[in-house]
């Protein structure tokens, strides 16, 4: 998978062209904001964690950390990140271009309370050069999000 998968998933809504492709890598927090010429908060990083050996998704803004006690608190279990091998099985998007769009069957979305500070923030597209400028009710809408959670803390 990738960002033709994403594309793919979001040509249902006639909205593809909105995805940003660029020469540069936009794989990391700071490399996006540099990017896209915005602060790195805005970028929606999508982390990847399995909670009793189920793959979720928890996107964050890109100032957030997961905090470790509200994690477990909402989870009940300790954060525990998937490796990159992990990812690409079973979330479908290689490190550097996860994001909760063209992602396998079964995994579930959550949406991190840190986003809601902003009007439009920019999750990645499947791939580690893209991204595609979102409001926060679309990122809910299109994410798939099951629920919203605050299992951050700013940095």
């Amino acid at each position: 998978m990738g960002i033709e998968e994403v594309k793919q998933y979001f040509r249902k809504w006639d909205m593809e062209d909105r995805i940003m492709e660029f020469d540069a890598s936009s794989a990391t927090v700071d490399l996006a904001a540099k990017a896209l010429n915005c602060e790195p908060a805005r970028i929606a990083k999508t982390l990847a964690f399995k909670v009793s050996e189920k793959p979720i998704l928890i996107v964050t803004a890109g100032d957030a950390k997961i905090d470790n006690k509200k994690y477990k608190e909402r989870f009940g279990t300790k954060a525990k990140m998937l490796s990159p091998e992990e990812v690409i099985e079973l979330i479908g998007h290689a490190v550097g271009g996860v994001c909760p769009f063209g992602i396998k069957e079964g995994v579930d979305v959550y949406l991190d309370e840190s986003l809601k500070r902003f009007e439009t923030v920019f999750p990645a597209c499947g791939s580690g050069n893209s991204a595609i400028e979102l409001s926060i009710s679309e990122l809910e809408r299109y994410s798939g999000c099951i629920e919203w959670v605050d299992v951050c803390r700013l940095v």
